[in-house]
């Protein structure tokens, strides 16, 4: 499947798993922003930071036309980031792991969970167990999806970051669909998607200019 690009059409997301809210996918959103935030159960960030600021923008720009979705992805601790910790995360507040433990020390567990409920629909990525050695296709495509003046760089760093990617894509039990389909480098992600449904915006960590481009997309 085609790789994300910005400035084009959004594709299709993956046969991701729907845990809260009805299916839906971005050809059904025609006329509205949409904000697809992309996180890891355990990932202390995502729900200190980004799940906080996209809850805030669903509350105050929904109405205008705003749909926010979650993606819970897993590229690492493939024992915590799982679909059955997703629903007692959605279900029952309860967080996991590192999350837990940097949302304890910073105050914010109530009764022992998260202290917000997350109200957009999330879904669980698709998940294909990993099977044998990456491909050289594959390892041109992780690279060119994160490096941009890779092919800039010595022969000799080519090399050896080839090599690097070559073994990080053989420790990975898992691929996910959508981290991989949108070529995302770590959580929290986000991803911005305007009303003609073209792919405007794919950030990684914090986004303080988040809000400024959903009302300049709203306005458009």
């Amino acid at each position: 499947m085609p790789k994300a690009q910005i400035g084009q059409p959004a594709p299709p997301l993956p046969d991701v798993e729907w845990v809260q809210g009805k299916p839906v996918n971005f050809d059904e959103l025609s006329g509205n922003v949409v904000l697809l935030e992309v996180f890891q159960v355990n990932c202390p960030g995502c729900f200190i930071y980004s799940l906080p600021q996209a809850i805030g923008l669903h509350q105050r720009h929904h109405p205008q036309g705003l749909t926010v979705l979650g993606i819970a992805t897993a590229f690492e601790d493939f024992d915590k980031n799982t679909l059955e910790n997703l629903r007692r995360l959605l279900q029952k507040g309860e967080a996991i792991g590192a999350t837990r433990q940097l949302l304890a020390e910073y105050g914010q567990l109530v009764d022992g969970g998260l202290p917000y409920r997350i109200p957009f629909p999330v879904a669980m990525d698709h998940l294909q167990q990993q099977q044998g050695e990456a491909s050289d296709s594959e390892i041109t495509d992780f690279l060119d999806h994160r490096f941009a003046s890779f092919q800039q760089q010595p022969a000799i760093v080519q090399q050896q970051t080839r090599e690097h990617v070559r073994q990080y894509l053989h420790a990975l039990a898992f691929r996910a669909a959508t981290f991989e389909l949108f070529g995302l480098q770590g959580t929290p992600s986000q991803l911005l998607v305007d009303k003609r449904g073209i792919l405007r915006a794919s950030k990684f960590g914090h986004y303080p200019g988040l809000e400024a481009d959903v009302q300049a997309l709203l306005r458009e």
